[in-house]
């Protein structure tokens, strides 16, 4: 089973940039596909961005395309969250979770998440 812990998230202003990270442990990192959730105040938690095994291919919510990327490092264990132009409603804490599919990623194993506030 793998263990997920987020980092880099902090307080920025509307129109910056930040950058999240999720290392994983193991040595299985490659063969699971890796996803970034978000739950603000009040809300539900969103899908915000996904990417495949394998393939690396991603996806995106429409909320976000264009704005913030999803990538992988499978040497380093950690899937990485680029935000750029950054919105108030972009304020969450931010979630990263694995499984074996894309589809499978809201019922695979989560972290602890990391909070972001984007300030007007």
């Amino acid at each position: 089973q793998v263990q997920l812990v987020e980092s880099g998230g902090g307080l920025v202003q509307a129109g910056g940039s930040l950058r999240l990270s999720c290392a994983a442990s193991g040595r299985t990192f490659s063969s699971y596909a890796l996803g970034w959730f978000r739950q603000a105040p009040g809300k539900e938690r969103e899908f915000v961005a996904a990417i495949s095994k394998i393939t690396s291919s991603t996806y995106y919510a429409d909320s976000v395309k264009g704005r913030i990327f999803i990538s992988r490092d499978n040497a380093k264990n950690t899937v990485y969250l680029q935000m750029n132009s950054l919105k108030p409603e972009d304020t969450a804490v931010y979630y990263c979770s694995a499984a074996d599919s894309v589809g499978r990623l809201t019922i695979g194993s989560w972290g602890q998440g990391t909070r972001v506030t984007v300030s007007s």
